[in-house]
């Protein structure tokens, strides 16, 4: 189990593990070792490690 407590920002936290296990899911190698857990547990170790980071969207520029 993820102690949510030590994040920083549980929201992002959940954002960021869901688009990497969306990622996994699509067949994208792992960066932890996997052993027999399912791709959201994966996805979910790999934010906690910092194997994986967020990427912060292009700001739209409204002309």
């Amino acid at each position: 189990m993820i102690d949510r407590s030590k994040l920083a920002n549980s929201f992002e936290f959940v954002v960021t593990a869901g688009a990497r296990a969306r990622q996994l899911m699509a067949g994208s190698t792992p960066r932890v070792v996997v052993g027999d857990h399912k791709k959201t547990t994966v996805a979910q170790q790999e934010v906690v490690t910092h194997q994986v980071e967020k990427i912060e969207p292009e700001p739209i520029v409204s002309k």
